[in-house]
């Protein structure tokens, strides 16, 4: 039977196994860190709503919530009053349904309130899936009985507005899709995309707010609501500064969400405090503030202000900070006015500490660092594993689903792209992959995996492994144990394994088919060379009596790439143009 979680409007089931250490459930209690309790031991269950025929339930529920609301109003209420109230009146209005149902019966529904054929599926499918309690499956072209789904819509939205009341301020109101989409906020692979088309392009904004409303952070840290919309959208406005194809506010979200997901899925969230993983969160929706879509060594070799700001040390990771703080410090958008000045420092260092290292110029000693730290008996620093698991999330998208991953790849290329047509217009050499004309788009996601991310991901489960397992809350009193050395066992889920082995098989494929098309141009070249070092080719004087057939033969030797040792996801590679490159061209233009 569904009931009510202690802490939350959210409906989850009670037959599905316990959630705080890591099975997703729709509700916020999922994300405590100890088992749930109620906060009063004097607290009273909730009445049966099924032993009363569906007219008296309703009544009595009508009744209840009148009082409530009246205590509300007046600022009279106990809170586990109300929250009794509230579990009653969940349980009785899943009677009526239930009850609803079976009085119309599966084949005889007389049907809607509501015009079905009226209805988008999409919306149908989030009516049904959302505010009944029936199975999603369904045969092809059945459509859901609309009577128990508005009479479920009408009381949710009720019950909703008590909520409201109650917290004397209205929040963040989420669109019916965004909601649906959150159902898989948890996962692995999260389409951050569809979510920002859903949002109206705000995905930062319902990410970053719907995680802090998941840990309960916005009222363990008494953060005010609106203060926090109004810093998340000062966020979003700065990432959507120079409106970059990559380091934008999608990005942003999505390795908030990332970062979610190694917190959460993997029990890491146990071994930190409310505030270390508001730090965290905040960090991920911070770390490319303002971002200008070019890299360091562009504005190091371009002279600009930021390089001269900060010296050519981590020269963006910087500015993402400090603005950000700027912002923090600013009344309407300040979520740590209520933070006394231990738990700003302690907040403000570890930010810093965690932006800084999504300097990718760190990533080898990163690496290197944990690495030999996992190697010994020493615990692990808090500021260094949530700086990797930051910078981990940062690169991650190879390790995603192929199609979020394809177009986070063709996002970034285009971003360097057009980094590379502004070097072309200062005179300034072309940076690693920025030459739209030369770069092997395949070679390079290889290179990337190989060297990069497949490393990162690595390590960094591996350190969440060391962690968790004595960090995990103890099945006796639920207490939690200091990181120290353990077993290098496998004890956390790695989806990205698989996916990523996946996807480096797809490129690597990709790069083979490239390298054929190649070898054909190197053959057609090497054809036509000697076919123009011929003894009585006539066909090649012009009509002034210059041979033409050595600048058309150096013309074609010009297309031909040369072959390179490098790892081409870390250094230029001097190519021709792919036919993937016309696929990112294609892709481009589309997105335009």
């Amino acid at each position: 039977m569904d009931t009510i979680t202690e802490e939350s409007g959210k409906v989850a089931n009670a037959d599905e196994p316990d959630t705080k250490n890591g099975v997703k459930g729709e509700t916020y209690t999922v994300l405590k860190k100890s088992t749930a309790t109620s906060k009063s031991p004097k607290a009273k269950k909730p009445e049966k709503a099924n032993t009363e025929s569906v007219s008296e339930s309703a009544e009595k529920t009508a009744g209840k919530l009148r009082i409530a609301l009246s205590e509300v109003e007046l600022g009279d209420y106990s809170e586990d009053e109300l929250k009794t109230t509230l579990k009653y009146a969940i349980l009785a209005l899943e009677n009526i349904v239930i009850e609803e149902n079976r009085r119309l019966g599966d084949d005889d529904d007389e049907l809607s309130e509501v015009d079905a054929d009226s209805v988008p599926n999409e919306v149908r499918d989030w009516l049904a899936t959302t505010f009944t309690r029936k199975s999603v499956s369904k045969k092809v072209g059945e459509k859901p009985k609309f009577r128990s789904i508005v009479n479920a819509l009408r009381a949710g939205i009720f019950v909703d507005r008590m909520f409201r009341r109650m917290s004397g301020n209205a929040g963040l109101v989420y669109p019916p899709p965004v909601i649906a989409m959150f159902k898989s906020l948890d996962d692995w692979t999260f389409d951050v995309f569809s979510l920002n088309d859903a949002c109206n392009g705000n995905s930062l904004k319902f990410t970053a707010y719907e995680l802090l409303q998941r840990y309960d952070l916005i009222n363990k840290l008494k953060i005010s609501t609106q203060t926090l919309i109004n810093f998340l959208d000062a966020m979003e406005a700065g990432y959507s500064k120079y409106s970059n194809p990559y380091h934008n506010l999608m990005h942003a979200a999505d390795i908030t969400q990332t970062v979610h997901y190694f917190m959460f899925q993997t029990g890491l969230m146990h071994w930190l405090t409310d505030l270390e993983i508001f730090s965290v969160l905040i960090a991920a929706t911070i770390h490319d503030y303002e971002h200008t879509g070019t890299t360091n060594n562009f504005h190091i070799n371009n002279k600009s202000e930021t390089a001269m700001l900060y010296n050519d040390r981590a020269v963006l990771e910087n500015h993402h900070a400090s603005s950000a703080f700027r912002v923090l410090h600013e009344d309407d958008t300040n979520i740590l006015a209520n933070f006394n000045r231990d738990e700003y420092f302690e907040f403000r260092t570890l930010v810093i500490d965690m932006v800084l290292a999504t300097d990718m110029s760190f990533h080898f000693s990163q690496i290197k660092s944990m690495r030999n730290l996992l190697g010994t008996p020493e615990n692990i620093d808090k500021s260094k594993a949530l700086s990797l698991v930051l910078h981990t999330a940062d690169i991650s998208h190879p390790a995603k689903d192929w199609n979020v991953h394809y177009r986070w790849t063709m996002l970034v290329l285009e971003e360097f792209f057009q980094q590379g047509d502004k070097e072309r217009e200062l005179g300034l050499p072309f940076s690693p992959l920025c030459d739209r004309k030369t770069t092997m788009i395949p070679e390079s996601q290889v290179g990337f995996i190989d060297f990069i991310v497949e490393p990162s991901l690595h390590v960094c489960g591996d350190m969440i492994e060391r962690i968790v397992e004595p960090a995990s809350p103890s099945p006796a009193d639920g207490t939690k144990r200091a990181g120290s050395a353990s077993s290098n066992s496998d004890n956390i889920n790695r989806p990205w394994d698989g996916i990523l082995k996946k996807n480096r098989e797809t490129w690597k494929g990709k790069a083979d088919r490239a390298a054929e098309e190649r070898k054909k141009i190197e053959a057609a070249a090497e054809a036509l060379k000697n076919e123009g070092s011929g003894p009585a080719n006539h066909d090649n004087q012009s009509d002034s009596g210059v041979d033409t057939s050595k600048e058309d033969v150096k013309d074609k030797e010009a297309a031909v790439p040369r072959k390179s040792s490098a790892p081409p996801a870390l250094y230029r590679i001097v190519a021709t143009t792919s036919t993937l490159d016309i696929d990112h061209r294609r892709h481009v233009k589309k997105q335009g």
